[in-house]
């Protein structure tokens, strides 16, 4: 654990680095408050982790893994928007902190910032770009044309989640120079995280309990939102089990990559166990 720890100490001081660096000192006063207000870091996690699976460093993926998690935090604002979510981490979401306005512009200053560091590699900024629009369509979708059994919710869960997922792997993949089957298999890898990810987030919305979660709950069902447990037939445990369906097909990816790094490996099989059991 204590080089995980290490490669997390080194996301959260270049993520401090790039939004000390935001300008005007308003805007970098809203997107110090939603980029530092806590959160696991998953999705740089898995950057920094793919890259060290197949022989790059920490270091090479750094700047991405800091890109993913902006553009991560920028949907968060609009989330909250969408959702009338005061809360987000334990703490005052954007739009209840400053207003609607400028949680708008917090969430252009994010993806401005995370563009800013994908710009030197034309492959990064088009996997991102890719992972974009599927997210964009899967938003659109929760709000106009909500699934209506189970295959539908995994479409939505593969585009709103496991997109963004699949591209922080990918890119810890292109900061290592990797061929375009290892990307892609570490690809797969994160995006069935993704969707166990988002399958065991609606079972939490649906009975955990709100202080310990950091969050409300309750909202998928008071807002109709496509949750797992709103659209099929499926009880928690039921949907803990495709999520655990999903966390063995990522493993199942994973074992197609050429591995340079057995610990880093071992850290991305520990995360697709983690997902499904965790707790918060």
């Amino acid at each position: 654990m204590e080089l995980l720890e290490r490669r997390r100490a080194l996301i959260e001081e270049r993520l401090i680095a790039v939004v000390d660096g935001v300008e005007p000192e308003a805007l970098s006063e809203e997107v110090r408050h939603v980029a530092l207000s806590g959160g696991k870091r998953v999705r740089p996690t898995v950057t920094v982790l793919a890259c060290e699976t197949v022989g790059g460093t920490a270091e090479d993926a750094v700047d991405f893994g800091v890109g993913i998690e902006l553009v991560h935090s920028a949907s968060l604002v609009v989330d909250d928007i969408i959702d009338r979510s005061e809360l987000r981490r334990g703490t005052t979401s954007a739009w209840a902190e400053y207003g609607h306005g400028p949680a708008i512009i917090t969430s252009d200053g994010l993806l401005g910032e995370a563009f800013a560091l994908f710009s030197a590699d034309p492959k990064a900024t088009q996997v991102v770009a890719e992972a974009m629009v599927e997210l964009g369509v899967g938003e659109a979708t929760e709000l106009s044309a909500q699934p209506k059994n189970e295959e539908e919710y995994m479409t939505l869960a593969r585009r709103k989640t496991g997109a963004l997922f699949r591209a922080a792997a990918e890119l810890g993949a292109i900061a290592a120079d990797s061929d375009a089957l290892t990307v892609e298999a570490l690809g797969e890898y994160a995006e069935r995280v993704g969707v166990a990810f988002q399958i065991r987030d609606d079972v939490l919305d649906a009975v955990a309990d709100p202080e310990s979660l950091g969050k409300p709950t309750g909202h998928d069902a008071a807002l109709e939102r496509p949750s797992v447990v709103q659209v099929t037939d499926l009880t928690p445990e039921e949907a803990n089990e495709r999520a655990r369906a999903e966390a063995d097909r990522a493993i199942d990816a994973l074992e197609r990559v050429d591995v340079a790094n057995t610990d880093a490996r071992d850290y991305l099989l520990e995360l697709a166990e983690f997902v499904v059991e965790r707790e918060r």
